[in-house]
């Protein structure tokens, strides 16, 4: 696939704005991205960023910038990379340099104080949203077996408190196995035409 490297400075420039506006962690800048790269920009299709969800949800690390690597990569190779991490590793870094030399002033602030928890508020409605679009698009699949993981990791997560990284690795697990149970199947369909 030939990469577009004219893509490098709105790549850029759409990681920065995205990562200086999102509050409240790794889900609320999927939600972002995918209205982003996938409605917006029409860079990648919806089934990738469900791909890229994945991959990084389940990748040791930050996950905008695990996504970052991957949508970069996608976009514009090696180059693209390392272009969207920068992009969305800038914001975080300047904001809590300009804290830190502050914190003492942030930390007693009753307005700075009042608005983090009216910003908790708008966070919860984005990680609601992801929640929606992710579990929407695993229905559109129409596969059992992913519903079926799908609820019973929602239940294992929510009512057991089994840990997520148990619940990544058995799901993991479980996709293996899917796969090579497919791949036989369609070997043995060829073997048979």
């Amino acid at each position: 696939m030939q990469k577009d490297y004219k893509k490098l400075w709105p790549l850029f420039r759409a990681m920065f704005v995205l990562s200086a506006c999102t509050f409240g962690g790794g889900f609320v800048i999927v939600s972002l991205m995918k209205k982003k790269f996938v409605e917006q920009l029409g860079w990648i299709d919806e089934d990738e960023m469900l791909d890229v969800t994945a991959i990084t949800q389940s990748s040791p690390g930050p996950l905008p910038v695990n996504a970052s690597v991957i949508i970069g990569y996608r976009v514009a190779g090696v180059l693209g990379s390392a272009v969207a991490v920068l992009g969305s590793i800038l914001p975080p870094m300047i904001i809590i340099s300009v804290i830190s030399v502050f914190y003492d002033q942030f930390r007693t602030n009753t307005y700075i104080a009042i608005a983090l928890q009216v910003m908790r508020a708008g966070v919860a409605a984005v990680i609601i949203d992801v929640v929606i679009n992710l579990a929407k698009n695993v229905c559109k699949t129409r596969r059992v077996l992913y519903i079926a993981m799908m609820c019973i990791a929602f239940v294992c997560t929510y009512l057991l408190g089994v840990s997520a990284m148990i619940i990544i690795f058995v799901c993991l697990g479980i996709g293996i196995i899917d796969l090579i149970v497919t791949l036989r199947k369609e070997k043995k369909k060829c073997r048979c035409s």
